[in-house]
């Protein structure tokens, strides 16, 4: 079942429940991979929704991030609540040590010595970890890897 199938089902079943914020979370990443679709005029693959969920994920993190620093906890929980919602539509999350295993085969590959090299790291492991990684964590573990 794919991921815009998933969200249907999901979709009619908060209406059932009258679950609201569950509803309208739902149909921001229907309307957000629907908006790419018509971006690209074609159909999204897996991946492209993933990749479109990744950025929504992202963008819920920040926005909690600046809500609950400006003071606006009321803000911040909605962003949280869709932000699990989200999630739910996700591949698993890859755990660091699988991330560091990815990480080194892209090392190996690449034949990075240096931080000069982070680019060509991250040029191969971002494709691998989209939707099952924060990007920030990925950036933080090859800096790492590369400086050490």
């Amino acid at each position: 079942m794919t991921i815009q199938e998933r969200l249907m089902e999901a979709m009619k079943e908060a209406m059932k429940a009258k679950d609201a914020p569950r509803l309208s979370a739902i149909r921001m990443m229907r309307t957000a991979i629907r908006n790419r679709e018509i971006d690209s005029r074609q159909d999204l693959s897996a991946q492209d929704a993933i990749s479109v969920l990744s950025t929504l994920v992202k963008q819920r993190r920040e926005s909690a991030e600046a809500y609950h620093q400006g003071g606006r906890e009321d803000l911040a929980v909605k962003e949280e609540q869709e932000l699990v919602v989200i999630q739910e539509f996700l591949p698993s999350q890859l755990g660091e040590g699988e991330l560091r295993e990815i990480i080194e085969a892209a090392v190996a590959e690449t034949g990075a010595a240096s931080l000069k090299d982070l680019g060509k790291v991250m040029k191969v492991v971002s494709p691998r970890t989209v939707g099952r990684a924060d990007g920030r964590v990925v950036s933080e573990l090859v800096k790492a890897r590369l400086a050490g």
